[in-house]
Order: C-alpha cells, then sequence, then structure tokens
C-alpha cells in the first residue's frame, strides 16, 4: 500500500525485452535501502525489485502491466516516480494507493501560472463512476485533487514543491499518465451497484 507521496525519482538505465515481459533497469539515490522482494511504485505501478547491483536495480513488468500503463512507453533516459511502500506507523499525507493503475490518461493541456500550474488529462468516460470534483486521484503515483471533473477529463494544481521533486515537470501534451482511481470510490460504487434491486 502507498500513499502517493513520491520519495524520489530514478532513471531507466536500461530496457531488456523478453519473449514477453519487459525489465527495466533503474538508478535511484534509494537504491542502497532497497532489497530484493520488495514492493516499489514506479509512476504509481507497484513493480517488485528482482535484482540489486551498487546504484541501479532492476523491476519487471508482465504483459497485463504493460497492456493497462505506461510502463510500455518508458525508455533509456525516462524520469521515474519512485515510492516505497508506507509503514503502518506512518502519517498518510496523500491517500490510499494500491499500486494497482485503472487505467492510462493523456495530458491535453498545461496550463502555467505564477508559480504554479495547471494540468488538464483525458480518460476514458467507462471510468467516470469513479471520479468526483475535489476527490483524490494518482497520476503517475502523484496523489492529487482533482477539479473542473467531466465525464472523460479533470484538472489538477500543481505546487512547486511536486514540480520540483517528480517528474510532472517532464510531461508534455499528449504524454500518456497512469491515472488509479480512488479504491474508497470504487468499493463504494460496487457496493451500491449490488445493492440494487436486480
Amino acid at each position: 500500500m502507498f500513499t502517493g507521496i513520491i520519495e524520489t525519482t530514478g532513471i531507466v538505465k536500461e530496457v531488456i525485452q523478453g519473449a514477453e515481459n519487459r525489465s527495466f533497469r533503474i538508478q535511484a539515490s534509494i537504491t542502497h535501502e532497497l532489497k530484493v522482494d520488495q514492493s516499489l511504485a514506479h509512476n504509481g505501478i507497484c513493480l517488485t525489485v528482482e535484482v540489486i547491483e551498487a546504484d541501479i536495480y532492476q523491476v519487471t513488468a508482465v504483459p497485463e502491466t504493460l497492456a493497462k500503463t505506461n510502463a510500455a512507453n518508458w525508455s533509456v533516459g525516462d524520469y521515474i516516480n519512485l515510492e516505497r511502500a508506507m509503514l503502518l506507523n506512518s502519517r498518510l499525507d496523500g491517500h490510499i494507493v494500491l499500486g494497482h493503475v485503472d487505467t492510462r490518461g493523456s495530458c491535453f493541456k498545461i496550463k502555467e501560472l505564477n508559480n504554479s500550474w495547471v494540468y488538464t488529462f483525458s480518460f476514458d468516460k467507462a471510468y467516470a463512476k469513479f471520479i468526483i470534483e475535489k476527490g483524490s486521484i494518482t497520476v503517475n503515483g502523484i496523489s492529487l485533487t482533482c477539479y473542473e471533473v467531466t465525464e472523460d477529463s479533470f484538472s489538477v494544481s500543481i505546487i512547486p514543491y511536486t514540480w520540483e521533486h517528480t517528474n510532472i515537470k517532464k510531461l508534455q501534451e499528449g504524454n500518456l499518465v497512469n491515472l488509479e482511481f480512488d479504491v474508497l470510490g470504487k468499493y463504494v460504487n460496487r457496493i451500491a451497484h449490488f445493492s440494487q434491486p436486480q
């Protein structure tokens, strides 16, 4: 379980294509603190650390992950948002994030304001029931508050700290992002659906 508060970014140093899976070797400042078998969120995707060599570690994405997330587009030199799993005695500074990406969205508008930024994303309207005005959403692993919500788009505001400490500053219009909708909203929606008379 994660909180959507990014610890640092890592840089993709190598992409290894297997028959179906794809492995990534990532250099990060926290590599020396990692352990093999540890879960780590990469742009919001929960992946398992497989190998550690000096300041580089390796994770692998399976076909399902590649089909549902922007990991399919990662290449050498890309910066990836990283977050280790939360501790049970930690403050929950963001919101409950599982690291199970629901779908990809597309950044279609970036507006720079006076020392802040507004990003607008589109998504498949099949997911509209999981997003509400002023609700929580995870974009590339970052816990954010959405507004100007429509059936297929939403906006978020980015403060200078988030801009400096995540890969959001490298995002361009047209780029794909990983979206995880609030798990509480998903459960409430499912309960409501099965509570209705059939």
